[in-house]
């Protein structure tokens, strides 16, 4: 490199190579609460790109919630929890977690990345493996990375190539003194659902420790949201971490994992991003357990949901577009290439319609889509009116 060119030359032209591949992510300015519709850059749009399946943001249980603790025990924890900054707030917040996911023990994270960041790289190392669906979320895929164990992949949600590359694990010599499997519950990108009971089978058959992050199924599968461990009749000791977040139905902020009580003096005692970062907030942990009441005790938001979901779906198919392989309210609608994506998104954006282009690194080159995630408290208007933007735009791009 030429002493007389900055070092940083090379981000500005990494950039503009992004943005005529059209690959960038160009954020809007959220002016408001997060809810159905949304004021975003001065305008009054319909949401269709948030994590907040249930409104749970808003919710006035979850708001007061937080509004008191933060009263009462100030706006910060003062430390990390593993130093000085472990309230009582917290430690009701893992009980009352593990009480509602059924499990012996929880522990709560900062964030739903940092709790796969930071427990995965210590439940294998050298001599160890991890088995990962292709299509698991970037934060699985990181753990794995900074972790010294040997890694091995399986074609999505494909069962026969899974027992293909356990039967090849086993065959190691030296032979792998831990293996572990890790899936997704609810794949973010398609909406499609984990076969987590085959997977739990084959882990089960050859001794194998089972890992779902289930952040997008928490609220939304499973009796009153428990998540994808409850909708297919499992316990703990056929998934033994089950990784979640706060950040999405819960509608505010956190990661956590639960499962045995050793898993979480385990995790405890060797998770870095927990041991090392500031504890959330009290008025965080307060309103996390309001929220876990409010799925407990308000059921019609979990049954609003799916009734959304299931209208949107049907009328998004009668139009003919491909929406691809979901089981849940996240809805892709395919578009191929990223500039058809992007074009799509920003033609009902001109119509008060906020959603998301995905594209390439998060899905392939030519799988882009917009990832439409439906919430509770859409109104049937309003998922009409952005049915009819989808209908012009799609038309217009001949996508339907």
């Amino acid at each position: 490199m030429s002493p007389n060119r900055p070092p940083t030359n090379y981000l500005g032209e990494e950039y503009q190579r992004l943005v005529d591949e059209h690959l960038t992510w160009e954020p809007k300015e959220l002016q408001g609460p997060s809810g159905p519709t949304c004021k975003m850059e001065g305008r009054e749009v319909i949401m269709l790109a948030a994590n907040n399946y249930l409104g749970l943001s808003t919710h006035p249980k979850v708001v007061e919630a937080m509004i008191a603790a933060t009263r009462k025990y100030g706006a910060g924890a003062g430390s990390d929890r593993s130093i000085a900054g472990d309230m009582d707030l917290h430690e009701e917040l893992d009980r009352r977690l593990a009480k509602f996911k059924r499990a012996p023990a929880s522990l709560t994270y900062q964030t739903g990345f940092m709790a796969n960041e930071g427990l995965i790289p210590q439940l294998a190392g050298r001599g160890d493996l991890f088995i990962s669906d292709e299509l698991n979320h970037g934060s699985i895929i990181d753990g794995i990375r900074i972790s010294h164990a040997d890694r091995m992949i399986y074609r999505h949600k494909d069962m026969e190539d899974l027992a293909r590359v356990m039967d090849e694990a086993e065959k190691h010599d030296p032979t792998y003194n831990h293996i572990w499997i890790i899936t997704d519950g609810v794949f973010s990108m398609d909406g499609d659902l984990a076969p987590l009971s085959e997977i739990a089978a084959i882990a089960r058959e050859h001794g194998a420790g089972v890992y779902v992050d289930d952040a997008h199924g928490e609220g939304v599968l499973g009796e009153n949201g428990r998540g994808i461990v409850s909708h297919f009749g499992l316990t703990h000791e056929d998934v033994h971490v089950e990784m979640g977040t706060f950040s999405k139905a819960f509608g505010v902020i956190g990661g956590h994992v639960s499962g045995s009580e050793a898993l979480r003096k385990y995790a405890l005692n060797k998770s870095r991003s927990w041991l090392l970062s500031g504890a959330v907030p009290p008025g965080v942990a307060a309103a996390c357990i309001a929220a876990i009441d409010v799925l407990e005790t308000e059921p019609q938001w979990l049954e609003s949901l799916w009734n959304n979901r299931n209208y949107f779906l049907a009328k998004a198919q009668d139009l003919g577009f491909d929406t691809g392989s979901t089981e849940t309210p996240i809805i892709p609608l395919m578009c191929g290439e990223s500039k058809t994506a992007k074009a799509l998104a920003d033609f009902v954006w001109g119509k008060g319609v906020y959603v998301l282009p995905i594209v390439y690194p998060m899905v392939a080159r030519d799988k882009a889509r917009i990832r439409v995630q439906i919430s509770a408290r859409h109104t049937k208007d309003q998922l009409d009116q952005a049915i009819a933007a989808f209908k012009e735009g799609g038309e217009k791009l001949g996508l339907i």
